[in-house]
């Protein structure tokens, strides 16, 4: 009993400094966001790379971390356009990238890079390191990075028919007034998908103590179960659809209903995904970076699955 306790104070503690200052800076987004989301990623990145070491590899940990930067920083595009346009306008002709155009350059020149360093290491086994230190990108920092492009697909980027369709009538229609409105909508987003994940998780964890009786993946997660599951399910939609309802005018409500399945399923299979890593790896948690809460990864492994998913459809159906 005195250790439950002993371990229940820290994790309040850091709840209790952590969860409001996650949701200012998703609120407030822009440059805090994005420096909330790289030091997560390189956390998670360098926990990944401590569990591939127990496997014997030998990752690249500093050019990983490397690319993971400019890979979240491609998602950043629309405000690195607009601080870069005056050197292009003078240079006869030159354009700058856009978005995909830049996320592929980075990502194909971290791919071909990887493999001429590894060329020249010689530290072990090369297809082991090349591939830990591919797949730890693209496991933690592309996935993460998505996160970054949620938040910035609102403000420059939100179509301006949708926005004049939910815009209050009280306030001009003017650009700055739309570009603000629908970036404080992008934070209500990235809010409810915090919250999603959270009612997920408090679901599982509680339906699974009460009526859990079948194994979802044992050989993975021992603990788990299907009643669990379909509770984290049902918390991740009634969470989304609740507060959509309340904050989040533009979405209709099946969209906000899709996303709430996205983050239910999902979420739950990225814990899963990080079980499988930290259990091949023999260990039982990412670190020990967080008091009682365990490591980075930990945290967000539900977020790592999540995020790209959400991206997607976020981009290619809900703001079409």
């Amino acid at each position: 009993m005195p250790g439950k306790f002993s371990n229940l104070l820290p994790r309040v503690l850091v709840a209790l400094v952590g969860v409001p200052a996650l949701l200012f800076i998703s609120y407030t987004g822009g440059v805090w966001f994005l420096l909330f989301v790289l030091a997560v990623s390189l956390l998670a990145l360098h926990e990944f790379f401590g569990m591939a070491r127990a496997k014997g590899a030998q990752p690249m940990t500093g050019f990983a971390s490397a690319g993971t930067a400019l890979l979240t920083l491609s998602f950043f595009h629309e405000r690195i356009h607009d601080f870069v346009l005056p050197f292009f306008l003078g240079s006869g002709g030159i354009s700058f990238l856009q978005k995909l155009q830049l996320f592929l350059t980075v990502l194909l020149l971290f791919l071909f890079l990887t493999l001429v360093i590894e060329l020249f290491r010689n530290r072990g086994s090369a297809m082991l390191n090349a591939g830990t230190t591919i797949f730890g990108v693209m496991y933690v920092g592309v996935f993460l990075a998505s996160f970054v492009g949620i938040r910035e697909l609102y403000g420059a980027e939100f179509p301006y028919h949708l926005a004049v369709r939910h815009f209050p009538e009280a306030l001009p229609l003017s650009d700055t007034a739309l570009r603000e409105a629908t970036y404080a909508w992008g934070g209500l987003t990235v809010i409810a998908i915090f919250l999603s994940i959270w009612a997920c998780d408090t679901a599982a964890y509680f339906g699974g103590l009460t009526f859990g009786k079948h194994k979802l993946f044992p050989r993975v997660s021992p603990n788990k179960s299907w009643e669990g599951a379909l509770f984290g399910f049902a918390g991740a939609v009634a969470a989304m659809m609740l507060f959509s309802d309340a904050f989040l005018p533009y979405l209709l409500p099946h969209q906000a209903a899709v996303i709430g399945v996205i983050i239910g399923v999902f979420g739950q299979v990225g814990d899963l995904v990080e079980s499988l890593l930290k259990r091949d790896a023999g260990i039982k948690d990412s670190s020990v970076l967080i008091p009682g809460h365990g490591g980075v990864l930990d945290r967000f492994d539900s977020l790592i699955f999540v995020a790209p998913v959400l991206y997607l459809y976020i981009d290619f159906v809900v703001l079409s």
